[in-house]
């Protein structure tokens, strides 16, 4: 599937705050890369409370790095998802040892 990639640093609003993706993380498992993008976010509109967290976006195994730009002039790459749930908790548990983040999501 088709990822575009985040212009990094730039603070993004959404309903309840705003993201910024902060770097993109290119880690090796299983003889592949799976790309990952680490970022900042700040719930301080929502109706439920406030607070800030970083989280990690998880698009998959990197099978195309940047391999063309779209209409905006976003770098483009192919990935494939992570499924595998195994796969899913060992990825997490290395951006817990070593970027310190518990919120991680996959695509």
């Amino acid at each position: 599937m088709d990822y575009v990639h985040q212009e990094l640093g730039l603070e993004i609003q959404s309903i309840s705050g705003t993201y910024t993706p902060l770097k993109e993380l290119r880690l090796e498992h299983n003889g592949g890369d799976i790309l990952s993008v680490i970022g900042s976010s700040v719930v301080d509109t929502a109706c439920c409370g406030s607070g800030s967290f970083l989280y990690a976006t998880v698009p998959g195994y990197i099978v195309a790095w940047k391999e063309r730009t779209n209409e905006s002039g976003l770098a483009v790459s192919q990935v494939e998802p992570v499924r595998d749930e195994a796969t899913k908790r060992e990825i997490s548990k290395a951006l817990r040892e070593t970027e310190n983040i518990y919120n991680v999501n996959f695509l």
